[in-house]
């Protein structure tokens, strides 16, 4: 009798031993990552280099939206930094150049450098206008597959933001025979596959879009 109480009594106490060793899963607040839809602009932070480092975190999946799309392409273009200018002199979190942004109505590239909104809005109107230069193309070539990558508008729209809208539409015609790459060796073909698949549907093609 006395062994079985023993071996009953050592069972109770590794137990709770052990359950003494887990705690309550409790996710973090993730206080500096936020969604601001106000004033028209999708506004977003992503974590550091040492925010990634954080334990029990999950992340909002921006999936195939607009907003992901925003953020792939501006990570591949800048790694998300507002304040980059690169060795060709292209700013920002999107990379723009001076003669585009002026043609958006921005003419203070250093306010620009220091307005995340502003370069927000700008990426925006920058597919708006992108978006009404194609759309002969995209109403042609969407869902046709050109030297194995499949034409998306989401795709054609990061291609035009990478080699402009004139290089999409020479690509297009040649089926894809014309190699067009930027300054850095990164092909209009590569954007058009990387990015496409986004749901882009909701951008408005307008010639004339500025930044108000």
């Amino acid at each position: 009798m006395s062994k079985k109480w023993y071996f009953y009594s050592s069972i109770v106490v590794i137990v709770a031993i052990i359950s003494t060793g887990f705690k309550p899963y409790q996710f973090e607040n993730l206080n500096w990552f936020y969604v601001d839809e106000s004033d028209e602009v999708l506004h977003y932070t992503v974590p550091t280099a040492e925010e990634l480092e954080y334990k029990n975190v999950i992340f909002p999946q921006t999936g195939k939206t607009y907003a992901g799309f925003k953020q792939d392409l501006a990570f591949k273009e800048s790694q998300g930094k507002y304040h980059l200018v690169n060795s060709f002199g292209y700013m920002g979190k999107y990379q723009f150049g001076i003669g585009t942004l002026r043609t958006l109505g921005v003419n203070d590239s250093l306010h620009f450098m220091r307005t995340p909104q502003l370069q927000e809005k700008a990426f925006n109107a920058l597919m708006s206008v992108n978006k009404w230069i194609l759309r002969d193309e995209i109403e042609k070539y969407e869902g046709k597959t050109i030297k194995g990558v499949v034409i998306t508008e989401s795709g054609l729209l990061a291609a035009a933001h990478l080699g402009g809208a004139g290089s999409v539409k020479k690509f297009l015609k040649s089926n894809g025979n014309r190699s067009i790459k930027d300054g850095f060796g990164t092909s209009i073909k590569t954007y058009i596959k990387k990015f496409g698949g986004y749901d882009t549907s909701h951008i408005v093609a307008n010639k004339n879009a500025k930044v108000k």
